[in-house]
């Protein structure tokens, strides 16, 4: 077997975060998963929805790959990136900087993985490898999925080959910290939670941001009519919100103790009003997945008509939450 030493898998929720932990942990930079998630500016919303869709997706956080950039850019680390149509040349991708003895970041999609737990394709997911050997590939997924985990090479050829909504090109990437000592995560809260809720605030279509909360309040009212099977997709669309490595509470949990750790370090009364507010969002959203789910299971409209209630609650909640946040940029 061919192996990075020194890996440390930890109880961690998201697969991105999981990933770029394990990473910059090996580069000396040890950052909890709510700041990476946080000075990643990972924070978002989207509803989507279409006519290939069986049935509607709550979104919380940004592109898949944009936290990543977003960290690397505002640490100021380096991001290599590779991307390649040849199932060869990614292998070498992945190969070389194992053999060289440094983990390795690759997006892929999560329903080949002999580990994983949900049969469901997610071209979106993020795992970082650490080893190899004849049969297997040694990666550290989330805490859910069971950390440190193996895959088998072919598993993870057909994983990073496939193709789909969120997928990569056999996508490969390594973080390098500049010379020194590690960066510095307190410079850069400001600018990335200011990031954050600007774009929150100011989506470009209706399904982002506040304005996708809003939206979603509308039509989650309808949602019993939307599917033929209610008994299961809505359960699912729930699970998903609680699940499906968001932390719980759609991403907010993890921005609500993102928030809280920055206060430690950074004394403003707009950053505590946003973390009040998103406390209580993070609770709010809890509570609409159970009723998203109780709706499923019991065929009752009016557990619907209170989730659209407490989603326009959300909606005035967080943008208020990231007016404030907003304002941490104003002198």
């Amino acid at each position: 077997m061919t192996h990075v030493r020194d890996i440390e898998p930890r109880g961690t929720q998201h697969c991105e975060t999981t990933a770029l932990g394990v990473l910059l942990r090996h580069q000396g930079l040890d950052l909890s998963e709510p700041m990476l998630f946080g000075l990643g500016s990972g924070l978002s919303f989207i509803y989507w929805d279409s006519k290939n869709m069986a049935f509607p997706f709550l979104g919380g956080r940004v592109k898949p790959f944009d936290l990543t950039r977003n960290l690397a850019a505002g640490l100021g680390l380096e991001l290599l990136v590779k991307e390649t149509g040849s199932p060869r040349r990614a292998w070498e991708n992945v190969t070389a900087p194992i053999d060289a003895g440094r983990p390795v970041g690759l997006q892929l999609d999560s329903y080949h993985l002999d580990y994983f737990g949900s049969k469901v394709h997610f071209g979106g997911h993020v795992v970082a490898m650490y080893g190899y050997d004849d049969h297997d590939a040694y990666l550290v997924d989330t805490d859910q999925q069971g950390g440190a985990v193996t895959t088998s090479l072919a598993g993870l050829a057909r994983a990073r080959a496939a193709r789909g909504p969120m997928s990569a090109r056999h996508r490969s990437f390594t973080l390098t910290t500049p010379p020194g000592s590690p960066p510095s995560p307190r410079d850069r809260i400001v600018p990335a939670i200011t990031a954050c809720a600007d774009a929150f605030l100011d989506p470009h279509i209706a399904n982002l941001g506040h304005r996708g909360i809003e939206k979603t309040a509308k039509l989650v009212r309808t949602w019993l009519q939307r599917t033929d099977n209610p008994g299961r997709d809505l359960p699912q669309a729930a699970l998903l919100m609680e699940k499906a490595g968001t932390g719980g509470a759609l991403f907010r949990n993890l921005y609500r103790d993102f928030l809280a750790e920055c206060g430690v370090v950074l004394d403003s009364g707009h950053l505590r009003t946003g973390h009040t507010l998103y406390a209580e969002a993070a609770t709010l959203w809890t509570e609409v997945a159970a009723l998203i789910k109780k709706a499923g299971e019991s065929g009752e409209e009016q557990c619907l008509q209170e989730a659209g209630t407490v989603l326009l609650d959300l909606s005035r909640i967080e943008r208020e939450a990231m007016q404030a946040l907003s304002g941490l940029g104003v002198p």
